[in-house]
């Protein structure tokens, strides 16, 4: 059962981590998304790895038996925003860990919002200057569902700040 004070690992790193081709994708990933370090990166990974290996375990099952399982994938991804409507197994498969980095906060609040960096965008959602609805979210890998990408917005007092300080 495990001790409840100690979680399991929430990733897994890769077999070889000093691999050139490797650490320059991994290098690039982490600067175009503003990651802290390479245990998100590697969350991310883990997180796609898992998702595609459900989908060819369903694959593998009978079309009576995957249905309500297939339903249920398909349906926690389009949520999350990461298949559209009319996806199948095939396109669970062909998701990418930029797919994952797409969904989270701080990529959404940087694409969302007129800041120049994914660094400016992190800092913007840890010190609580980012809200879902009411809700002050700090996370910057809160992964963003896609109804709630709507209702992402900057507090009033950080842009009257932000329109203080650059008087254009």
């Amino acid at each position: 059962m495990g001790d409840p004070k100690k979680s399991k690992k929430t990733f897994r790193r890769p077999r070889q981590i000093w691999t050139t081709d490797q650490l320059n994708s991994e290098l690039y990933l982490i600067g175009s998304y503003g990651l802290r370090s390479k245990n998100e990166l590697w969350k991310a990974q883990t997180k796609v790895a898992d998702i595609r290996n459900q989908a060819r375990e369903l694959l593998a099952l009978t079309i009576e038996g995957r249905q309500e399982k297939e339903t249920k994938l398909l349906t926690y991804l389009q949520r999350l925003g990461l298949v559209q409507e009319s996806a199948t197994l095939d396109d669970v498969l062909n998701l990418k860990i930029e797919d994952i980095l797409e969904r989270r906060l701080q990529t959404v609040v940087m694409k969302k919002a007129i800041i120049k960096s994914p660094h400016q965008a992190r800092q913007l959602v840890v010190h609580g200057h980012v809200s879902i609805g009411e809700r002050i979210i700090n996370i910057p890998g809160y992964p963003v569902k896609k109804e709630d990408e709507s209702r992402i917005s900057l507090n009033q007092d950080f842009i009257n700040k932000l329109n203080t300080s650059n008087p254009e």
